[in-house]
């Protein structure tokens, strides 16, 4: 697993914790059948906007299934061969768009997935529950 030094994400501490602590597992339970594992944790900027990233080489999954993803309780995969509810990764987006960013994803079958996501910047107080 690489993650870029000095990345920083502006938003809420407990929130954001959540985002990250479900991509990144997500990524290893993707990945866990290959031989060398990668995930990587970064950030780039797209015209001038920070562009948070988790990229992994694992499972992958067809993209023609892309929205559902986000969706409580849609799984792409068989729930025999990779565990989890389908909640993860709604609550995800819900966290994203609650700072205002928004969250998509791309990927092929069998060569892993990237999930990209923005938070602008915040000011004191601003994230809210919805």
């Amino acid at each position: 697993c690489e993650v870029a030094p000095g990345m920083v994400v502006d938003g809420d501490e407990n929130m954001l914790k959540i985002v990250y602590n479900n991509l990144i597992r997500n990524a290893w339970k993707f990945t866990r059948k290959k031989k060398t594992p990668r995930i990587e944790v970064g950030m780039i900027e797209r015209g001038g906007i920070p562009v948070y990233f988790v990229r992994d080489n694992g499972a992958g999954f067809d993209m023609q299934y892309v929205n559902k993803l986000f969706i409580a309780f849609e799984r792409l995969h068989n729930a025999a061969e990779f565990e989890g509810t389908g909640v993860g990764l709604c609550l995800v987006r819900r966290i994203v768009e609650m700072h205002g960013g928004t969250i998509t994803a791309e990927a092929e079958v069998d060569k892993g997935a990237t999930f990209w996501f923005t938070i602008p910047k915040q000011k004191a107080n601003s994230v809210t529950s919805a």
